[in-house]
């Protein structure tokens, strides 16, 4: 089903089965697989690619138990160009997606979120709400990204990394405050990151490692908790 107000360039693939919503723009040279849902006012740039099952432009939901509810009122999901989406992904409304970025199969991008340009967004990677990712990022497979983190450009991350936002675990009293990952910074498989860190420039969070402080530039640190590297 294409809603009339859908606005088309030239030269589309539509899938079978596919549900583009009111008021969707969609540019020049793009590919929709089956199956593909496209919510109300969602923007896609020129020769994108969009995968089977995949669900762009979700808005957030909520219940009474959660203390911070979403904000509803959200601009449309954008979607830069090259861009490549996988299957079964779900990028929400109110975040944007810059050109050259790749997301990996089953993906999930909540709202208020900024991913740069030529990005990648691995396989089952999860990135929360209200987080940063800069230019040339690589998250890989499964690695779970809190609200409210900052990753500057050129930043790697590997397999299952962790991060978290709250010291207090749902206390409802403190503000979240997610880590700051700076440029050029590489996290290794497994490492679990806590709230409010700063693992400086160019620094090395070795695989399995806990950081509970902040990482100074170009330092290696390793372990449970993480220390600086001796060798």
């Amino acid at each position: 089903m294409i809603d009339k107000t859908a606005v088309q360039g030239e030269n589309i693939t539509i899938g079978s089965y596919v549900v583009i919503e009111k008021n969707v723009l969609i540019g020049n040279n793009v590919e929709i697989g089956n199956h593909v849902t496209i919510k109300e006012g969602t923007i896609i740039s020129d020769n994108v690619v969009i995968s089977d099952f995949s669900l762009l432009g979700k808005a957030p939901s909520s219940n009474n138990k959660m203390a911070r509810k979403p904000i509803m009122d959200l601009d449309p999901l954008y979607i830069g160009e090259n861009v490549k989406v996988g299957s079964h992904c779900c990028l929400y409304k109110g975040s944007t997606i810059h050109p050259g970025v790749l997301v990996a199969d089953m993906a999930s991008i909540r709202e208020h979120v900024t991913v740069g340009a030529n990005s990648i967004i691995g396989k089952n990677v999860m990135v929360e709400n209200n987080t940063t990712i800069g230019d040339n990022v690589t998250i890989q497979t499964a690695s779970y990204v809190t609200a409210h983190m900052l990753i500057e450009d050129e930043v790697f991350i590997g397999p299952c990394m962790s991060s978290s936002n709250d010291k207090y675990m749902a206390s409802r009293t403190k503000e979240l405050q997610g880590p700051i990952l700076k440029k050029g910074a590489k996290i290794g498989n497994n490492a679990s990151l806590l709230p409010g860190i700063v693992v400086g420039e160019k620094a090395i969070v070795g695989a399995g490692s806990v950081i509970t402080k902040d990482v100074p530039a170009s330092e290696v640190v390793l372990g449970n908790p993480g220390r600086k590297s001796k060798s």
